[in-house]
């Protein structure tokens, strides 16, 4: 399985954050620009939540598993396999719609002066953090869950001949 790379997801928010900015200013030029939601930052809020929650699980019993402390619940591998793609899944759809909603609330930074306008660029701020939360937890899960390097394995299949 392949380790999420922060270059993909700078990418990811940033070519939506700019397409987002684009559509949000065409919207608006044409008719009345969609509000941000108000459970857009809560419910990426949650996901954080879980999958910083799965990640201090999973690292309470690993490291119970590793001192071999008597009763310790062991990890099974295909579970810990699916929270990492759980977390590496959300963090792409985090970045996609954090892009989107800073895309959006930088359109909205200019129309500050309505009110209504004013909350919608606030919700669209804790939705980017919120995003930004979301993956961050995914990289804490995914560092939790790597299996230790082994150094003593060939890394290029034959040995070298003497």
């Amino acid at each position: 399985m392949k380790e999420l790379r922060i270059r993909v997801l700078v990418g990811v928010f940033v070519v939506a954050g700019v397409l987002s900015w684009a559509a949000a200013r065409l919207w608006n030029a044409v008719g009345t620009l969609p509000s941000v939601p108000l459970a857009a930052p809560i419910v990426l809020a949650l996901i954080a939540a879980v999958l910083l929650s799965t990640a201090l699980s999973l690292r309470a019993r690993l490291k119970a598993q590793r001192e071999r402390r008597p009763g310790a619940k062991g990890v099974d591998p295909l579970m810990a396999a699916r929270a990492v793609v759980f977390g590496q899944a959300s963090a792409l759809v985090a970045a996609l719609v954090s892009g989107m909603y800073g895309g959006t609330g930088v359109l909205l930074l200019e129309l500050l002066d309505i009110p209504a306008r004013r909350d919608q660029a606030v919700y669209a701020a804790f939705s980017v953090l919120a995003g930004i939360a979301v993956i961050a937890a995914a990289l804490f899960l995914e560092r939790v869950c790597k299996l230790p390097e082994d150094d003593d394995q060939d890394h290029g299949g034959a040995e070298p001949a003497s």
